[in-house]
């Protein structure tokens, strides 16, 4: 690779702020909120023009079930129940949560539209200051600490210098500059691109995964699997998340480019297939195309702890835990068509493609008590090495099967709001994440609307 040298230049400090947050989705709107509920002085970048991440950006409009597998006790609550209740207000999700039965997890279907704007309103009221359409760029370390780190937007290149940073970026970025181990699994999940189509739920005798299964093929669609969810207050139109783009790492640039540029032909291709073999097909309209796919896996970063699959699967229980989950474990197969459903009860699905029905077995035998939840420990967000530094979302340090239980939004979201309370308890401590108290931070966190167990 050839290079070329950058000229040196001066950079001026546009913030300077107690906590600087890198990543405007729920994840880091809920860590900068909940930092600044606690009185720091806060600052958010995010890359695009909302906040939201994925569940605004990319339209994966469902968050999942606060409930433990049983149904039977509330184990999530702190800002996710807050924004539903403040959506609720405004017909903006549909609560499905008193309909669901054990293994099931589909509790909420989200108007995103409508979240993009409670984000805002969230971080106004709680004085942080935002940038959006502004580029993480570089980071400025002394010694074991982060001193500042650079960002690019339209006002040019400006530094923003905090006490306490907490990388909420889903790949890891500001964790990987400073130096830290990274990885990525052998089998990484592919990404899915979604949108919102008017009128396929209206048509008689039509099965869209059937059709996929039998027609996707003449549209350039490989077997795939795929899933939709009905939006708030318009039931003829649905968001569609049908297809994946295979073998691909959606942190490298060029994959990321083709990544967006092939589900974009993929939902096309899609929509080619309805027109040609729905009846009334030419009725069916593309309304909405995300502006951001849906990446579930790339970099993942090693911390103090490593989540492990028994860890998940067996409900193992943390001193330090600062988040609960029930989200079955979930592995969308990455060079084939399919997912695997792995819960908690012993049950394992897999579903090998659209418009085929599960496989449905056992992955272990039947114990005397099943859990019924997981948790996820404070100590697998810090490190040793970077001492101001803490992580929140899908870069978790895990094993397969835990991080595809603890990737999906619900658990992402308790993720943020820990990171957030722990930033500014650390600031008694110099800014040193590895010296906040947990005892200290799950009762913070408690104390602040959090299920703490």
């Amino acid at each position: 690779m050839h290079m070329i040298i950058e000229p040196e230049r001066k950079v001026p400090i546009v913030s300077e702020v107690d906590v600087c947050v890198l990543g405007g989705s729920c994840t880091g709107v809920f860590a900068a909120v909940r930092a600044a509920r606690l009185g720091a002085k806060v600052a958010i970048v995010e890359k695009q023009n909302s906040f939201g991440g994925v569940a605004a950006s990319g339209l994966v409009s469902i968050w999942h079930s606060l409930y433990d597998n049983e149904k039977k006790q509330q184990i999530i609550a702190g800002l996710t129940s807050e924004v539903i209740e403040r959506l609720k207000q405004r017909n903006a999700v549909v609560d499905k949560e008193s309909e669901l039965s054990i293994n099931e997890c589909n509790a909420y279907n989200l108007n995103t539209e409508e979240l993009k704007i409670e984000l805002d309103t969230l971080i106004s009221e709680a004085k942080v200051k935002p940038y959006l359409h502004t580029m993480y760029a570089g980071v400025l370390t002394k010694d074991d600490k982060i001193d500042a780190v650079f960002i690019q937007n339209k006002s040019g290149r400006g530094a923003i210098k905090a006490k306490v940073f907490i990388d909420a970026t889903g790949d890891g970025d500001l964790c990987r500059d400073t130096g830290l181990k990274f990885y990525t699994f052998k089998n990484m999940q592919p990404p899915t691109p979604c949108s919102k189509i008017y009128g396929i739920g209206l048509l008689d005798n039509f099965n869209l995964p059937l059709m996929l299964k039998k027609h996707g093929e003449e549209f350039g669609l490989q077997k795939d699997w795929g899933w939709r969810r009905e939006i708030p207050g318009i039931p003829a139109v649905k968001m569609h998340a049908e297809t994946h783009v295979f073998n691909v790492n959606c942190a490298d640039a060029e994959m990321l480019t083709y990544s967006e540029m092939e589900g974009r032909r993929q939902i096309r291709a899609i929509m080619d297939l309805v027109r040609k073999y729905a009846p009334d097909g030419e009725k069916i309209v593309l309304l909405d195309l995300c502006s951001y796919i849906g990446i579930r896996d790339t970099y993942h970063i090693e911390s103090k702890y490593k989540l492990k699959d028994k860890d998940v699967l067996y409900g193992k229980k943390f001193e330090d835990a600062i988040a609960n989950g029930s989200y079955r474990v979930d592995i969308h197969h990455s060079h084939e068509p399919g997912i695997t459903f792995k819960y908690l009860n012993g049950v394992q699905e897999i579903v090998r493609g659209s418009g085929m029905a599960p496989e449905v077995g056992m992955w272990r035998d039947k114990l005397e008590t099943d859990p019924t939840y997981y948790q996820i420990p404070y100590r697998s967000l810090i490190f040793d090495e970077m001492k101001n530094l803490i992580m929140a979302g899908r870069m978790i340090h895990a094993e397969e099967g835990a991080f595809s239980a603890v990737r999906v939004m619900v658990n992402t979201n308790q993720m943020g709001e820990a990171a957030g309370v722990a930033a500014v308890l650390s600031l008694n401590h110099g800014g040193i994440m590895e010296k906040v108290d947990a005892q200290e931070l799950r009762a913070k966190l408690k104390q602040g609307g959090s299920i703490i167990l």
